[in-house]
């Protein structure tokens, strides 16, 4: 039987109140559930309108402004030029599917390690830094090839979806960028 989720509902006072434990929750704990894998929505106690987006990304926010912040301002600039381009919509998907790629890459690492270590190793913090650390040239390699991988895969579909275009409407000179011209 499957569990249903967590329902949260966020008041006019920006207070969120988790309906499973009948008790106020703050951002720190809706990222507690996230961390856990937890399902939940957020919902505008008021109006109904589901706010889970919205509570998540102010969690990133929250991240990025403290300790070190994962995304770089050129990501965060080349990510906000993607709105309201033609893009826009297979991003969100491109974007997705890499971080489920690189989440699965990461489970299998972790799922060796467990069965060299053992249970508790799998999740240690200490030997992830020493892995790391030996393993840190290798790992670059192996992200760097998925990295280009990526870019030339998003290349090509960028390729398919201009040359698609020139099918559909043959009287429209579409400029190639300089990659293309380099080729």
């Amino acid at each position: 039987m499957a569990t249903q989720s967590r329902l949260i509902k966020k008041y006019p006072n920006r207070r969120l109140y988790d309906t499973r434990t009948s008790t106020y929750i703050t951002l720190a704990d809706v990222k507690e559930l996230v961390l856990a894998h937890e399902a939940f929505q957020v919902v505008d106690a008021k109006t109904g309108d589901d706010l889970t987006r919205a509570i998540l990304l102010q969690i990133i926010l929250e991240e990025e402004a403290g300790g070190a912040p994962m995304f770089s301002s050129d990501l965060l600039s080349q990510m906000i030029r993607f709105y309201g381009n033609a893009m826009q919509g297979m991003m969100g998907n491109y974007i997705e599917n890499n971080i489920k790629s690189f989440t699965e890459v990461q489970t299998k690492l972790k799922e060796q390690a467990k069965s060299l270590y053992g249970e508790p190793a799998g999740d240690s913090q200490d030997l992830w830094a020493q892995f790391l650390k030996f393993q840190g040239p290798a790992m670059q390699h192996m992200m760097g090839a998925y990295v280009e991988q990526s870019q030339k895969m998003f290349q090509q579909m960028q390729d398919t979806m201009q040359e698609q275009t020139r099918k559909i409407f043959p009287g429209i000179y579409i400029k190639p960028d300089d990659k293309a011209e380099k080729k």
